[in-house]
C-alpha cells in the first residue's frame, strides 16, 4: 500500500472506514486496525501479563472484524473493540482456571491412588473408570464435558455450537468436575477391601 494511500485513510472517520470495510475495502481495514490494535493490546495484555497470549486474542479479534464485517453493526469503533477484547480476555481466564483445575485435580487423583497402594493401581482400571464416570454424566454436561476435554474446544467455541451462553458450558464444566470427583471417590472405596488385603 502506498503512501498517500495511507494518509488517504488515516483522515476518514471510524464510521467512514467501518463503511468501506463492509464493501471489503483492505485499506479501509488495515486504517482500523493500525488505528486501534495497540490499545485492544495494551488492555488484552495490563489484564493478562503474557504478551503472547494477548497478541493473539488481539489477531483473532481483528481477523473476526473482518470475518463478519457484512454482518455486525457497530455504533462505536473504540468501545466495541475494547468492549470485545475485555470478553476475549475474560473467557480465556475463565478457560484456563477450568483446565488448571482439571489438570490438578488429575495430578492429585494420580497421587492419592499411588499413596493407597503398595503397587501402583492399574492405570487401565483408572482409565475405564473415568471413561464410566463421564458415561453418567446427564447428557448435556457430558456433551459439553466431550468438546472440551477430548476436542479441545475453549468456551466460547462450545458455546457456540450448542447455541447456548458461555456461562452456561462454565457451568457443565463445573458441574461435570464435581460428578467425577464423587464417582472416582467411589471407585477407590469400592477398590479399599482389596487395598487391605493386598497389603
Amino acid at each position: 500500500m502506498s503512501s498517500s494511500s495511507i494518509r488517504f485513510y488515516a483522515s476518514w472517520t471510524d464510521a467512514a472506514l467501518l463503511e468501506a470495510v463492509a464493501l471489503d475495502n483492505r485499506g479501509a481495514f488495515a486504517e482500523v486496525y493500525e488505528r486501534y490494535w495497540y490499545r485492544v493490546f495494551a488492555l488484552a495484555y495490563r489484564k493478562l501479563k503474557s504478551r503472547e497470549t494477548a497478541e493473539e486474542l488481539v489477531q483473532e479479534l481483528f481477523a473476526a472484524l473482518w470475518h463478519k464485517r457484512t454482518e455486525q453493526t457497530i455504533a462505536q469503533l473504540d468501545h466495541y473493540l475494547l468492549a470485545a477484547i475485555n470478553h476475549r480476555v475474560l473467557s480465556y481466564i475463565r478457560a484456563y482456571r477450568v483446565r488448571t483445575h482439571y489438570a490438578t485435580y488429575c495430578h492429585t487423583v494420580q497421587i492419592e491412588t499411588t499413596h493407597e497402594t503398595e503397587e501402583s493401581l492399574d492405570a487401565s482400571d483408572l482409565s475405564a473408570a473415568l471413561l464410566r464416570s463421564v458415561e453418567l454424566l446427564p447428557e448435556k454436561s457430558k456433551e459439553v464435558f466431550r468438546l472440551s476435554r477430548l476436542e479441545h474446544q475453549s468456551v466460547e467455541e462450545i458455546a457456540t455450537h450448542l447455541g447456548v451462553t458461555s456461562k452456561t458450558v462454565e457451568y457443565h464444566l463445573t458441574k461435570s468436575l464435581k460428578l467425577l470427583r464423587l464417582y472416582l471417590r467411589e471407585f477407590m472405596v469400592m477398590l479399599a477391601p482389596f487395598l487391605l488385603f493386598i497389603r
